[in-house]
């Protein structure tokens, strides 16, 4: 259901990782891997919450390296996100509903992020698609912080174990 004044706009990013979908799977649901890969570049992130479970989630405080670029939607410095797991599928798809801290209103509502993971031979190709994404979100800043995301995701499954 979409929020009033909502938009059906849809960001979407993808990538195929040199993964099974398994692994990109359990990099999704795993907390020190989301701190390492989720945050886009320009940003660390750092877990306050976590509930790895379908109806649970994770608090994340996402900080600006230099917030001078780019001014944060919680505070000057940080973007504060609160998310639920609304469905997971083991292999197959993760879909979270995100919720950011914010005073401004162009920020306010639920935004749908779903993760869909699909075998492609010698790895997976991951998609992500946001819906109902609040206005005041540029749209090709969010679609390249997606796939800033997913890049370092890719870097992270692909590095192996031993450079985790």
């Amino acid at each position: 259901m979409s929020r009033l004044g909502a938009t059906s706009r849809k960001d979407r990013a993808g990538r195929t990782i040199a993964a099974n979908a398994s692994s990109v799977y359990g990099a999704l649901l795993n907390r020190e891997a989301l701190e390492s890969w989720l945050p886009p570049d320009g940003m660390r992130g750092r877990i306050e919450r976590w509930e790895p479970h379908s109806g649970g989630g994770f608090r994340m405080v996402l900080t600006y390296l230099d917030p001078a670029e780019s001014p944060g939607k919680t505070s000057d410095a940080t973007d504060v996100v609160d998310v639920e797991f609304a469905e997971l599928v083991p292999g197959v798809r993760v879909v979270q509903r995100a919720v950011f801290e914010a005073d401004d209103p162009a920020y306010a509502g639920t935004m749908t992020l779903t993760w869909d993971l699909v075998d492609a031979g010698e790895g997976t190709d991951v998609t992500v698609t946001a819906t109902d994404v609040p206005p005041g979100i540029d749209r090709a800043a969010h679609e390249a912080g997606i796939a800033s995301s997913l890049a370092h995701l890719a870097a992270y499954l692909e590095a192996g174990p031993s450079l985790r």
